[in-house]
């Protein structure tokens, strides 16, 4: 029998889609840190030898044949004995695509271990590429290629659900998904003896998600002890979402050890010393002691004489059990600051662009786009002062900054050479006010600025309609048709598009930038106006990355509340206090544009019909039932109770006018800047919101029939009780 004292090791890697080489160099350097730390065991995210985001080439036989071709470096490479290694990537047996994770000791493969239970809702697809194993603590043979043939010494592994013995412990191997469900499969591995359980993931991020993620991760080990080894992708990966890291270890429902939830670190290994016999004194209680001797569920063990915490290492005295500590959370406001800062310095290193261009508006949500790139450049500076080597060289290769060698000291250098931010302004509706706040904000953040009018290009495309209709269309402040003012405002909106698309690709050049290049166009639509519809297609809404396009304004507003102060920018109060407007309108004595009154609906409200759309899965009729409740003005009002106060008709009329706009504007989701995805409401039909973009008019529909119907019950109700009221009086 070995020690009792063992050391484990867990890793975040920022993996990136079909990188072969380069994800295989972050694994093999992570082996080497936590071989470093003293670590017996390692365990990495999900798919990490082809990146988790690699989507529809996981159709792609090409995909397979590299991940084993990459896998064979793996097992050559004497640098990474001496541990056990728990390593991800898709393997095809027997024609059937798995996502599975790979068991290593010395340069042989000592177990292939599919996937049970696969992820298959929002984001995720894996059904659409990978087949589950369903034979719960079953194996069969695996034939292995030539290339691993030759370095296995044989023709056959195992492959399936089993785990691992070595003489002083057993551990098992779980994957993302399976953690998330009711009848995990650590729960069987527990009460079959297995001490230790890795989960390899692919979790991605979004706000307050790490929470959820913590209590589970607490909880598989709160009722089963034992060691909980929590892997994860981190970074941008290729895709839209940003995957948060958070690499952890758990020793009886307590964190022993916790990684950092967004960073510019490309490999992060989290390390930790834990007791055996904690575990097993944890698991004493007899009605835990009575389910294990009569489960059915045994699990084949493969043995290895592999110690993972030699007997004399029980002699070191130095060595001694990692404490608990408390768990690390960030607040709302700086999710959004370091998530949007992490992923925007991801893509512009891996998209070969020289930078960023914003259209500022000196509206909010422009401001917030804007105030992101800064909190990227605060990121990368803090790097650098920490001698991250990648981003040094990164950082180089972006920006060509001044003398060889030379780097940015501060956000504000930085922010010069890779951010531009552009006011497009028109002389009868932009005002003086907006303009001043763009210009404010570039000089606080350091952006290099371009302040301009389109005037001339309006006219000149205004004039277009006059000379080849005979008809001059007129804003409906000066007596035109809501059309004529639709037209107006959209011709704006996408010359300002196009205005953006064009200094983003000349700006480079016409400053002197060496090498020049282009600018990669960010857009700041946000989640609510997204889920309305409340922008023109194709105007500067459509941009290369939405930063905030799964934001709602509350959370922009308290990220940018909460900037003002920790980023030291005093101008973005302006932001905070002016009415959100587009500035399409001319400007009137009497009249001045606003995005609420446009939309017929709050911010807050859209934020609910939101929620209650896509995460209570409610239609028109649902959520009238619902709201009728929640926002009922005969209600008794009580402490934290914040929202409106209406009658039921007006309950009816607001969920009506917003699943109107829904319906007719549903088209514009398919043109929908893929946005960073950070909200489980986002409307976003590319990845995450699958529906039609050609509805029947809802205007006549059964569901709002269904609603009338109802309203016409509770007013009913309501006048009877009203009566009553006054016969008691």
């Amino acid at each position: 029998m070995g020690g009792h004292l063992v050391t484990v090791a867990t890793c975040s890697l920022n993996q990136w889609v079909l990188d072969w080489e380069g994800n295989l160099q972050r694994i093999i350097e992570s082996i080497h840190l936590a071989k470093k730390a003293g670590a017996r065991l390692r365990v990495g995210p999900e798919l990490e030898i082809c990146g988790y985001s690699s989507l529809d080439h996981f159709h792609e036989l090409d995909v397979y044949t590299h991940s084993l071709e990459m896998l064979r470096k793996l097992l050559e490479d004497e640098s990474c004995h001496d541990i056990l290694i728990d390593v991800g990537l898709p393997i095809l047996h027997r024609n059937i695509r798995y996502n599975a994770r790979a068991i290593l000791l010395n340069g042989k493969i000592l177990l292939i271990r599919p996937k049970m239970w696969l992820a298959n809702d929002g984001n995720y697809r894996e059904m659409r590429h990978f087949t589950p194993w369903m034979r719960p603590r079953e194996t069969e043979l695996f034939h292995l290629p030539k290339i691993l043939q030759e370095i296995q010494g044989e023709t056959h592994v195992l492959f399936g659900d089993a785990v691992i013995s070595t003489p002083e412990t057993a551990f098992g191997a779980e994957t993302c998904e399976e953690l998330f469900t009711p009848k995990a499969p650590h729960i069987d591995m527990a009460l079959d003896g297995v001490e230790i359980i890795t989960n390899s993931s692919g979790s991605h991020f979004t706000l307050q998600k790490l929470d959820v993620r913590l209590q589970l991760i607490m909880e598989a080990t709160r009722k089963s002890g034992g060691v909980y080894l929590y892997a994860n992708q981190q970074g941008c990966d290729g895709e839209r979402l940003y995957f948060d890291g958070c690499a952890m270890i758990i020793v009886n429902g307590n964190i022993v050890a916790q990684g950092s939830q967004f960073s510019l670190n490309d490999v992060e290994v989290v390390t930790a010393t834990v007791d055996l016999e904690e575990v097993r004194a944890y698991r004493s209680s007899i009605s835990r002691g009575l389910q294990a001797a009569t489960s059915n569920a045994k699990y084949q063990r493969i043995q290895t004489s592999f110690e993972l915490s030699p007997e004399d290492e029980d002699t070191d005295i130095w060595k001694k059990p990692t404490l608990p500590r408390p768990p690390r959370y960030h607040s709302v406001e700086e999710e959004i600051a370091l998530c949007g800062g992490c992923y925007l310095w991801d893509y512009l290193r891996r998209s070969g662009t020289a930078g960023y261009l914003v259209p500022l508006s000196g509206g909010i949500d422009s401001c917030a786009t804007a105030t992101l790139v800064f909190s990227m450049c605060r990121i990368v500076i803090q790097a650098i002062e920490d001698g991250n080597q990648q981003v040094i060289e990164d950082v180089r290769r972006i920006c060509k900054y001044g003398k060889e060698g030379e780097l940015p000291k501060t956000p504000q250098e930085l922010c010069n050479q890779v951010f531009t931010t552009i006011y497009m302004g028109m002389s009868k509706q932009s005002s003086a006010e907006t303009r001043g706040r763009a210009k404010e904000l570039s000089d606080a953040i350091g952006s290099y600025h371009v302040n301009l009018d389109i005037d001339d290009v309006y006219e000149a495309q205004k004039k277009l309609i006059v000379q080849t209709t005979n008809f001059e269309p007129r804003f409906k402040v000066h007596g035109g048709t809501v059309q004529e003012n639709l037209t107006l405002q959209c011709l704006q909106a996408r010359i300002r598009m196009v205005t953006a698309y064009e200094f983003g690709q000349i700006l480079p050049t016409a400053r002197g930038r060496p090498g020049g290049g282009s600018l990669l166009v960010l857009g700041s639509a946000n989640v609510g106006e997204s889920l309305r519809g409340y922008l023109t297609k194709y105007d500067c809404s459509s941009a290369d990355i939405n930063p905030i396009g799964s934001i709602d304004k509350a959370d922009l507003k308290r990220f940018i509340a909460w900037a003002e102060k920790k980023f030291d920018l005093p101008c973005l109060h302006g932001f905070l206090t002016a009415v959100p407007t587009a500035e399409l309108e001319p400007i009137t004595q009497e009249y001045v544009q606003s995005d609420e009154a446009d939309m017929g609906m709050t911010y807050a409200e859209l934020t609910v019909f939101g929620r209650l759309r896509k995460l209570n899965k409610l239609g028109p009729y649902a959520m009238f039932q619902r709201l009728v409740h929640d926002w009922s003005a005969d209600r008794e009002k009580v402490e934290g109770d914040e929202a409106p106060f209406y009658t039921p008709r007006q309950v009816a009329e607001k969920v009506k006018r917003f699943f109107h706009f829904y319906a007719i504007n549903r088209h514009k989701m398919t043109t929908l800047t893929p946005a960073l995805h950070c909200n489980d409401y986002s409307p976003d039909d590319n990845r995450f919101d699958l529906r039609p973009f050609l509805y029947p008019p809802f205007w006549k529909s059964w569901s709002f029939k269904r609603i009338d119907m109802e309203l016409e019950k509770i007013e009913k109700r309501r006048e009877e009780r009203a009566g009553k009221g006054k016969e008691t009086a």
